[in-house]
């Protein structure tokens, strides 16, 4: 049975729903849906690196790696080799949880900055091989011809996309719930708070983050096929070391330990980058440093935290 309060999911999914009615009637927005569909992309990465870190305590700045395996892969089953996109989908995600488990089992024994180190290592090793590998990636000069997704004969067009693509957020958001409120998300916070106690409880601590950690990838394997299958061209510069960087922008400013909160941390994000920020060009690295650094001195639980930081204050108020 899945967990969840109702209502504010129920809320949240009728504005996802009339966003783009909407914004079509308002011209200042009207390009907006087509920015939100990048927003449940990387919410969908979110949810599962949120699990990942916020919930497990194990710090991953891998995961554009798998964000581009899942990418590369699909890109590849159906342009090269003309197999049906959504079994190509299905694949590439299996496929990058299996990656993920070779390279867990391992980096996982480390703990802290080297944890984070070794993840760091494996993206840019996984980045490298998408510049080199030109043959299959087509290299720097990026990979072209890839098919665009469709559902009984119907293409899917941009607005179509947008509810398919919201759609399976929700049911990530949801599912991941689910597991966070059942006896193994009990299990991934004892691992978080103290390995050594979770261990004498009788927690598979190196099986549970395997196993999360599997789960988190194959979650940015299935964002990044849906962001080929839509844009239809893939580059390496889109999976780069940033990009793994501001994943981890996104959930610090949205809740590292919410998962609604990685949501909306995409969305903010998102938009930062597609609508607001463009006009800082080179210098919007620093507005995302600053962004970082503010969010964790003044609110380290994230912008999802903000409401219990005011109830307690009203607690300790005389």
């Amino acid at each position: 049975m899945l967990r969840y309060r109702k209502y504010p999911v129920l809320i949240v999914s009728l504005i996802i729903a009339f966003f783009p009615w909407v914004a079509a009637h308002v011209p200042a927005i009207d390009h907006y849906p087509d920015i939100m569909i990048f927003a449940g992309i990387y919410a969908i990465i979110t949810i599962g690196l949120s699990l990942l870190m916020g919930y497990t305590g194990q710090i991953s700045l891998g995961h554009a790696a798998f964000y581009g395996i899942g990418a590369y892969a699909s890109a590849i089953f159906t342009s090269r080799y003309g197999w049906n996109p959504w079994l190509s989908m299905l694949l590439g995600t299996v496929l990058t949880s299996l990656i993920a488990i070779v390279v867990g089992g391992p980096a996982l024994k480390l703990k802290g900055h080297y944890l984070a180190m070794a993840t760091l290592a494996f993206g840019i090793i996984v980045f490298i091989i998408f510049n080199e590998e030109a043959g299959f990636t087509g290299g720097p000069d990026g990979m072209t011809g890839i098919p665009g997704l469709s559902i009984f004969g119907f293409k899917l067009n941009a607005e179509r996309y947008y509810y398919l693509v919201w759609g399976i957020a929700l049911l990530v958001f949801l599912f991941t719930t689910n597991i966070i409120q059942s006896s193994a998300g009990r299990a991934l916070r004892a691992i978080h708070s103290s390995e050594a106690a979770a261990m004498a409880m009788g927690v598979n601590v190196p099986g549970c983050k395997i196993v999360v950690f599997a789960y988190s990838a194959g979650l940015a394997s299935l964002a990044g096929s849906l962001y080929a299958h839509y844009m239809n061209f893939l580059n390496p510069s889109t999976f780069d070391i940033f990009f793994g960087i501001k994943l981890l922008i996104m959930i610090s400013l949205g809740g590292i330990h919410y998962i609604w909160g990685a949501v909306i941390g995409a969305v903010i994000v998102t938009f930062l980058s597609y609508e607001w920020l463009h006009y800082f060009e080179e210098l919007e690295i620093l507005v995302y440093g600053l962004i970082l650094l503010m969010i964790t001195v003044f609110l380290p639980q994230g912008l999802a935290g903000i409401p219990e930081m005011i109830k307690n204050r009203f607690k300790a108020a005389p």
